[in-house]
């Protein structure tokens, strides 16, 4: 089974870890990172860095595809490059099409997410809707008959990589690998959602994050 992430340079990268590192472990699975070039592709403070190992071009039929997302001025140029038409190309062929948090931008570019139901980021949710998505505010949106499956913002990416290997495998192997990973959040805070921030800090990062609600 071969799944692909697509690169850009500015992703964020717990977009990419975090459901790597959930998926490599679903028995035969081979994930490969991909890009237009086969090169390093830096994140949004260019201090770390992944490396896709293969082309688009060579990454034609792949069973499982995890977009992952990054800042808006990421983003933005990376629905203009050559991952929207990527995705037009292998969706029809793959198990599940799926994002992390503004990776839903990339698929809506794509025109995967035309009168559907999609989540993203908080912050992205007003460019979703341009898109033609009708944005909701839950964790994973899954579209079976369309094979789609989309996790809010950066962390969801590993409920969304737990929820993928239960429909890939099964519960008793996503159960297993969320065990491998000590998987058990306890944040020290509990603001992690607009709906439960405090209001000055969600204030705060609307204008830190550029928010486009």
């Amino acid at each position: 089974m071969q799944i692909a992430i697509p690169l850009f340079n500015g992703v964020t990268p717990l977009d990419v870890a975090g459901p790597y590192d959930v998926l490599a472990r679903v028995p035969g699975a081979s994930v490969v990172l991909v890009g237009a070039e086969k090169a390093l592709y830096r994140d949004e403070y260019s201090s770390f860095a992944v490396e896709a190992t293969a082309t688009f071009d060579e990454i034609t039929k792949p069973d499982v595809v995890v977009v992952p997302g990054g800042p808006p001025e990421a983003v933005g140029p990376a629905c203009q490059g050559p991952i929207p038409a990527w995705l037009r190309a292998v969706h029809p062929s793959t198990r599940w099409t799926t994002s992390v948090c503004t990776g839903a931008l990339l698929l809506g570019a794509a025109g995967l997410l035309v009168g559907r139901e999609a989540t993203t980021h908080w912050a992205g949710v007003g460019v979703l809707r341009q898109m033609g998505a009708t944005p909701v505010a839950e964790r994973i949106v899954t579209h079976p008959d369309e094979r789609l499956m989309l996790a809010a913002g950066v962390s969801s990416g590993i409920d969304m990589a737990l929820a993928l290997v239960a429909k890939l495998v099964d519960d008793e192997r996503a159960q297993c690998v969320q065990l491998a990973l000590e998987y058990d959040p306890a944040p020290p805070f509990d603001a992690g959602s607009p709906a439960k921030a405090p209001k000055a800090v969600y204030e705060k990062m609307c204008v830190e994050l550029k928010a486009q609600l």
